[in-house]
Order: C-alpha cells, then structure tokens, then sequence
C-alpha cells in the first residue's frame, strides 16, 4: 500500500476488524497504539507533569496505555475521564479523576484522548472547555472535534502533535483539520489485512511511472502539441497559461487569439506561436490539426457564447481538455450540456465559486469533489489550499503542498497551463491533474515569499531536476 494511503474512519475500522480476525488481539493492537504515542512524546520532551483526558473508546484506552508507560519513565501523570467505564485497571493502575474544565490546568503536557477520529456530533462543552489549556498538547489519532472523514473541528482544539495510526485519514490533510492536528505522525501498529486505498496524499510516487519523460529520438511534435485559446482584452491569464504548459514539457504550445489581440500576444511570447482566430468559428478549422494533442480555454476567455462555443468545438475532438475559470462559468445556467459534451480526456478546474456554479452538492470538499466527477464524466481539481482531485471511477487525492504564496491572482491559470503541458505528452488525466498540483505547490515554495504567478513556469526546470534525482 502505497505509503500516503488515505483511510476512511469506516475503512480504518475494517482493517481493525480483519486484523482482529486473522488473530491480533484488540487490547495488543491498543498497546502498541498507546507505546507509539508515548514514544513520540519521551522523544520530544522530558519528563514534566501530565494530564491525560480520556474519552469513553478505544481512544481513551489507548490515552490509559500512555499514562501507564509515561509514568514508566518517570513522568508525573494524572488521569481524567470523561464517561468512562470498564476494566481500566488491566490499563492503568492508578486513580482516575473525573473530567471536569479544570482538569488540564497547572499541567505542563496535555495528551488528548477523549475522541478519536470517528467523532460524528458536535464536541460536548465540557471537552471543549478542558482543551482550553497553554500547554502541548498531544492528540491521539486527531485532535478532539476533528472528524477524520472530512476535516471540519468546531472547537477542537490546537494540537502540537498528532500520533495516528497505520495511514492517515482525509481529516489529517484537508483543512481545517491539517491545521488543527499539528506535526502528524504515523506509527506502525501491526495491521495485516486493510482494504484497498481509493484516496491518498499527494506525492510524486502516486504518479511519477505516468510522467512524461523526453527520449532521445524525440521531436518537438512527438512531445506533444499545447494549445491554449486566449482572450481579450484580459491577455496575461492565456499567456502565464501557455508559458506554463511550455515549461511543462509540451514540444509545442499555440496560443490562438482575436484578431485584434494578435499584437498584443506576439509582441510577447518568443517560442510559443500565436494563431489568428478572425471569427470564433475559426477554431473548428483550428482543431483540424491533428498534431494538437491537448486543449486549454478559461483563462481570460471571456463569458461569452464565442467561449461556450469554443468549448463544445474542443469536446468534440475527444482529444485532452482542460476547463478552467471562464469556461466553466459560461455553462452556469445549463452545465448537464457541458458534461454531456465530455467524452474524451478532461479535467475541470474549479475553485469554490466556480464549482457551485455547476454543482448543487454536499458533503465535505473530498465528497463532493467525488461526486462532481462521477456526475461530470470529468476529472475535477477543486482548488483551495488542499485541492483535491477526483476521478469519474472514485479515486482521489488531496494535495497539501501548497504555500500560501499561491493566494496570488494568476496562480490557477499557471496550474491550468501545466496541466495542459503534461496532458500534451499524454499522461492520463488524473495523473496530470496530480501532477501538477504538486508541481504548482512545489514551484511555488522554492521560491517562498514575494511570488508572483509569472515567476511559477520559470521554477518548474529546477522542480523537475529535483525529481530525476
């Protein structure tokens, strides 16, 4: 299994059950979830008065186990339950407190174990409030509050280390829970038997055997042929877009432009070619090209019919597609017309507004990035700083690479454009989309503070150098 598996709460507790099953006893897998926190802790800090907040789950065994091995080592350790019941002795031998909001007060580390990630209501006030505390806190398996399915935390508190178990879950990497759970580490426990993963964490393993890679009998057209349609008067969107899907690798890229935007472009752009589109129809005869091998229009586009025009011209192809900004909107009042159109390549960009434009879904932002997919026929990378993308047969990946320094206008049409570059190449369109979000982030945070979205297709050589070693 691939090491950023993401894992459901429901697909944790069916690994839990086999493994049960095939002969690990459930109080042995509690041990060795309990050892794996203590030992995170004993390597961070020396021996300083504990509080210990326990809930009535497994969760809160495993918080007992701590206590015991804690105390082992010499660390003053108190216990406070909250609706416990059961053979706790056989866990930890010493007294045990009711919780109560003062509980963690005085003490200089805090180890949450009230709930676990399986948390489906609101946090009771009462945790809430003895959460509120100045000291470290250390979660087991997710802050208090924090659902692992979905990421959200009303009231959670703010851990400084989160101990999970055998993989991740969505909650760990989509906000506000990535935020809420700290340093987050992965401890081996013993699992022998899990269900086959259907999310995981961005990173280049998922995707690196689909990446395109230059041989030495290529040509500029046999590493593919970008085009990027641009508008006018908004001209830098098509431009960062196609010098973006250049960068990305694509032998060729064209920028195909109004007539009266031709200046404009071509006074700018050195290698990328410029195409004249005198009427919006032109592009069909455009397309007729058969050495372009991927399509990007959105950026700076325009709402326009010309736009939905466009747009429809390129699904007919059946040849890669990419939609993003204006070429979504424009099918805001009828978007069943739009997916009906996708039956070729695809991948939709959205951020959130652009995304409700289309969509009337629910759900957390990975359920709903699923079922746009599912319901669109497309792949969709629903940006944000944890994009996640999605594919029609149900897997997704969360990315999380992304700085802050991508909060700049002109950042999606950099990602669009290399999206576009790597699909030129044909890699398939999931792991294009992949790909590029970690590109995009990893661009971005080699250059750190001061980024501008041109400055992102220039870094993407040394991301690659970085990849090949």
């Amino acid at each position: 299994m691939a090491k950023t598996a993401l894992f459901t709460t429901g697909q944790m507790g069916e690994a839990d059950r086999r493994t049960i099953a095939a002969g690990t006893p459930e109080a042995t897998l509690m041990q060795r979830a309990g050892a794996a926190v203590a030992r995170e802790i004993a390597r961070r800090w020396s021996p300083r008065p504990a509080a210990v907040l326990c809930g009535p789950g497994n969760n809160g065994g495993d918080g007992l186990v701590v206590a015991h091995l804690l105390a082992e080592r010499g660390w003053p350790v108190s216990v406070f339950a909250f609706a416990r019941s059961g053979a706790d002795a056989a866990l930890w031998a010493g007294p045990i407190a009711e919780l109560t909001i003062e509980s963690a007060k005085g003490f200089a580390l805090v180890v949450d174990a009230v709930f676990g990630a399986g948390l489906n209501r609101g946090l009771p006030e009462l945790v809430r409030q003895a959460l509120v505390t100045t000291a470290p806190i250390v979660a087991i398996d997710v802050p208090s509050g924090v659902s692992g399915d979905t990421g959200s935390g009303e009231g959670a508190p703010q851990a400084t280390l989160t101990v999970t178990f055998h993989c991740k879950k969505p909650g760990h990497v989509l906000l506000p829970g990535r935020l809420l759970c700290g340093e987050v580490v992965v401890a081996d426990i013993g699992i022998t038997d899990a269900p086959a993963p259907d999310c995981w964490e961005n990173d280049p393993d998922l995707w690196r055997q689909q990446f395109p890679a230059a041989i030495a009998t290529d040509y500029k057209y046999s590493r593919g042929h970008a085009l990027v349609v641009g508008g006018f008067p908004t001209t830098g969107a098509a431009r960062m877009a196609a010098r973006a899907a250049a960068r990305a690798g694509a032998g060729a890229t064209t920028v195909a432009v109004p007539a009266v935007a031709l200046t404009v472009y071509a006074a700018s752009l050195l290698s990328i070619m410029v195409a004249k589109l005198s009427r919006p129809e032109d592009l069909a005869g455009l397309l007729q090209d058969t050495r372009l091998t991927a399509f990007l229009i959105g950026p700076g586009a325009g709402i326009t019919e010309a736009t939905r025009g466009q747009v429809m011209a390129m699904l007919a192809t059946g040849r890669a597609t990419v939609l993003d900004a204006d070429a979504l909107t424009v099918f805001q009042p009828d978007p069943a017309i739009l997916f009906a159109a996708i039956t070729g390549p695809c991948v939709l960009t959205p951020h959130e507004g652009e995304f409700c434009r289309l969509f009337t879904l629910e759900g957390s932002k990975l359920d709903r990035a699923r079922a746009a997919a599912r319901q669109s026929g497309a792949v969709v990378l629903l940006k944000g700083a944890d994009t996640v993308i999605a594919a029609p047969d149900g897997r997704a990946i969360i990315n999380s690479n992304a700085p802050p320094t991508l909060a700049t206008a002109g950042a999606g049409d950099v990602l669009a454009g290399i999206i576009t570059g790597l699909l030129a190449q044909s890699m398939p369109a999931f792991e294009a989309a992949c790909a590029a979000a970690w590109l995009h982030g990893a661009a971005a945070s080699a250059f750190g503070p001061g980024l501008l979205a041109e400055d992102l297709p220039d870094l993407l050589p040394g991301v690659y150098r970085g990849l090949s070693t």
